[in-house]
């Protein structure tokens, strides 16, 4: 065993007790702007530059697959720069595990003039695509998936998409209609998307979406009531573009003042923002914390006491880890509702938070859409990560106050925070 997260698969998470920090720390760029950016500066009439993009395993894999299709992309003093090509194959393309690459590249692959092959990490072959497929098939795009509607597959593009309307079924996934909307522009005659299913889960995302695609000169018509999105034919035109941080990894930093007491400074705090992390100030003092935000950035104090909270966090999913993680240290009890969908993400985090949270000791119940916290003592033992960077974090927290505790993977982090062992064994030294 080890507390750096280097050559073993267990990393023993620092315990710091009750002794209360004040630290301040940046955290690198947003994963969901980073891979967005990409897709948009790929599918621009101009070269991009991107200042703060988030180097990790999710955006290595977005690059590597617009580079596989001819895009041009290269760092220059700290900077991305992206020079749009023409897409094309043949080519072959990992999506790891990554959801914004397995579903917003092959609506990119489809505009290429060739085949593309997509495969990726045994649990890529699990998680949902097919309103994607059934999209682009719509559309006119031949795909061979061999009627399993997932992955692998082979996108089979002529270098155009006509567009015309379409219908989907987003409730799995915000990722379904965002993966559309990003390549809406690039089609001859626009397309109309219609959201047939049940309610739209993360729609911060989706705004993030579309406010990227105006950013780069798209035009997207919506019509909230009737669930459909416009997207007009424009040439979308690259641009400069700083990316703001990524809020939601700011969430297990936060919780180490919210567990211990103290003080955390966030730097370059955006004074608004469409990430779902926005939300987290106002979240963590419902559960006791107080936040400002100034030119120093968004600062958290606690005195390390925790309140349960009931929350519904359909909208903000991403954050439930960290909610949870929180949750099961507090002095009251906590539910958290609308988070059903992230059965589907990289692993079933509900079945894996419960078991993980209940293996130390805790009393965490599980239901198709909620968990359900009741206090108890925690003790030592091992916390599984299944392959997900936010499991792997939140085991950081709660180790934070559980002398002994055992992350396993803790590498698994380097999807959307490449350097996160260290950087916290520093912070807590």
């Amino acid at each position: 065993m080890n507390s750096s997260g280097a050559g073993s698969p267990h990393w023993v998470a620092p315990f710091r007790g009750k002794d209360p920090v004040d630290l301040t720390l940046s955290i690198p760029g947003s994963k969901s702007v980073t891979n967005r950016a990409l897709i948009l500066a790929a599918l621009a009439d101009s070269p991009t530059v991107l200042h703060k993009a988030l180097h990790s395993r999710d955006t290595d894999l977005m690059i590597a697959g617009l580079q596989a299709m001819g895009v041009g992309v290269s760092e220059d003093q700290s900077a991305l720069q992206i020079a749009p090509g023409k897409l094309s194959g043949p080519a072959t393309i990992d999506v790891g595990n990554a959801g914004t690459v397995m579903r917003f590249l092959p609506p990119v692959a489809a505009l290429a003039n060739g085949a593309i092959t997509f495969d990726g990490d045994a649990r890529s072959h699990e998680r949902p695509l097919g309103p994607v497929i059934a999209a682009l098939e719509a559309l006119g795009v031949k795909i061979d998936h061999e009627n399993r509607y997932s992955l692998p597959m082979s996108v089979h593009g002529t270098g155009a998409i006509a567009g015309g309307e379409i219908a989907i079924d987003a409730s799995a996934s915000s990722q379904f209609l965002s993966a559309l909307l990003l390549i809406g522009s690039n089609t001859e005659n626009g397309i109309t998307i219609s959201h047939t299913g049940g309610v739209l889960p993360s729609m911060p995302h989706i705004e993030m979406t579309i406010a990227m695609v105006r950013d780069f000169g798209g035009e997207i018509t919506v019509d909230q009531k009737a669930q459909t999105w416009h997207v007009a034919p424009r040439k979308l035109h690259g641009m400069e573009l700083t990316i703001e941080p990524d809020l939601s990894n700011a969430a297990p930093f936060l919780s180490i003042a919210m567990a211990v007491g103290g003080s955390v400074t966030i730097k370059d705090w955006p004074s608004s923002t469409t990430q779902p992390g926005g939300e987290l100030p106002a979240i963590l003092e419902r559960m006791g914390a107080k936040t400002s935000l100034g030119k120093d950035g968004l600062t958290l104090t606690s005195n390390g006491l925790i309140h349960g909270i009931d929350i519904d966090l359909h909208d903000l999913g991403e954050l439930t880890p960290a909610i949870a993680a929180l949750a099961a240290l507090a002095d009251s009890p906590s539910r958290i509702t609308g988070i059903g969908h992230l059965r589907l993400h990289e692993t079933d985090r509900l079945a894996a938070l419960t078991t993980e949270i209940n293996g130390l000791g805790g009393k965490v119940k599980e239901s198709p859409d909620s968990l359900e916290f009741t206090p108890a003592p925690l003790h030592k033992g091992i916390f599984h990560t299944y392959e997900d960077h936010r499991l792997a974090t939140a085991g950081a927290v709660i180790g934070l106050v559980v002398k002994d505790l055992e992350v396993e993977n803790i590498d698994t982090t380097k999807k959307t925070l490449p350097n996160f062992a260290q950087m916290w064994s520093d912070l807590l030294r």
